[in-house]
């Protein structure tokens, strides 16, 4: 395979990327992986070098106890090759789990559906037609458990309420502003598609939260941030006022069989805005 670059990798050096671990993958499963797959913007365009991950699925014969263990530790060691493998993120699950609308691994609803409507193959038998497409609420009660176990996690709330670290590093920042669009985007729409699709849709919306924020986030995800100090100032004005927003919408969507959900949107709300408070009484 030619060289990798260390940094800012292309599309075109993503996709490589993708397919060498793909056929790493391959190996360490011993033949139970029956596609590869390139999802995201590798999949469907909006590729930005800067920040964008290298979204890798991974479709099994079966599962089992040791699968968990196995790709983690394949995902740490190419991880740990070079800065732009570091961006490998890996989806994973059996072929009869997503026959049945569900996954065995990890592979949320928005990725499955990713698969379904723009999974591009690297490697093994296309199977995407036996995958079943997830529905509007499998869509937006999969994003909250997403952002409720990590999003709402104390380590990144911490980041979220310390906005001059969050400035310093671009790819934390464009993810922490932009990931939020793209869920309601997805939402509202029933479409994965992309994080420039989610930016566009989001001044489309009536008095759009954070406008300049989500402007400066779009800048820096295209690779021509602002400075550090205007970055931390758009932090503290707009960050969590753009959750609260995040958080209102995804309740409106819920229904009375996802009380839990609910409540733990409800907790992380309050959480946001108490400290959000102190921290103003505090500048």
């Amino acid at each position: 395979m030619s060289p990798v670059p260390q940094e800012s990798p292309d599309p075109g050096s993503a996709t490589r990327i993708a397919e060498h671990c793909a056929r790493l993958f391959q190996q360490a499963l011993a033949g139970r992986l029956i596609a590869a797959y390139a999802l995201g913007s590798l999949a469907h365009g909006g590729f930005a070098p800067a920040v964008s991950d290298i979204d890798l699925a991974l479709v099994l014969t079966d599962r089992r106890p040791d699968d968990d263990r196995v790709i983690h530790r394949v995902t740490r060691d190419l991880q740990s090759k070079d800065r732009s493998y570091r961006r490998l993120s890996a989806f994973w699950s059996s072929l009869p789990a997503l026959r049945a609308n569900r996954d065995d691994g990890r592979f949320p609803a928005v990725d499955r559906l990713d698969l379904k409507k723009s999974g591009v193959l690297l490697l093994g038998e296309d199977v995407r037609r036996d995958v079943a497409q997830p529905g509007a609420d499998a869509l937006l009660t999969d994003s909250v458990r997403f952002a409720l176990e990590i999003l709402a996690a104390d380590p990144v709330q911490d980041e979220f309420h310390d906005p001059a670290r969050l400035a310093s590093d671009i790819t934390r920042f464009t993810k922490a502003v932009l990931l939020p669009l793209r869920c309601l985007c997805t939402a509202a729409t029933a479409d994965p598609g992309s994080t420039d699709d989610a930016v566009r849709h989001h001044p489309a919306q009536p008095s759009p939260v954070a406008a300049e924020l989500v402007r400066a986030a779009t800048r820096a995800r295209h690779g021509h941030p602002d400075s550090a100090e205007h970055l931390t100032a758009l932090l503290h004005a707009g960050l969590v006022p753009l959750y609260v927003h995040y958080i209102d919408s995804c309740l409106a969507g819920l229904t009375p069989a996802d009380a839990d959900l609910a409540q733990g949107l409800g907790h992380w709300r309050t959480q946001l805005l108490a400290r959000h408070t102190g921290q103003e009484a505090g500048r």
